[in-house]
């Protein structure tokens, strides 16, 4: 059986500063395809919220830091780990004050 070799980047999804609020908010579209890597990123000066649905909290990111998360690692094409198309990424500052600047990246692979 032959393996494709090939990588798929998405264009950055991404949400300026003024779009983060203390609700959550849609991070640029759901996912067409499947995704094996994520790369998050928190270019605010603020922690926030990550979730999968918008509705609970699944991932905490401190401000000014980043976190990849390889689903797929060390795995068989045929037996890999994704997160399903269709999903939109959301975030949300912790309460205590809104960013003044910046934005989030969200960084897909498949």
């Amino acid at each position: 059986m032959s393996y494709p070799k090939r990588v798929t980047i998405d264009a950055a999804r991404t949400l300026a500063f003024g779009g983060v609020g203390v609700a959550y908010a849609a991070v640029g579209t759901p996912l067409e395809a499947f995704a094996r890597i994520i790369a998050f990123k928190n270019l605010l000066g603020v922690t926030i919220w990550i979730s999968f649905d918008g509705v609970n909290d699944h991932l905490i990111l401190p401000s000014s830091n980043s976190q990849i998360i390889d689903f797929s690692t060390n795995q068989s094409t045929i037996e890999n780990y994704f997160v399903a198309q269709g999903t939109q990424f959301y975030v949300r500052h912790i309460a205590g004050g809104a960013p003044q600047d910046g934005l989030i990246s969200i960084e897909v692979m498949r």
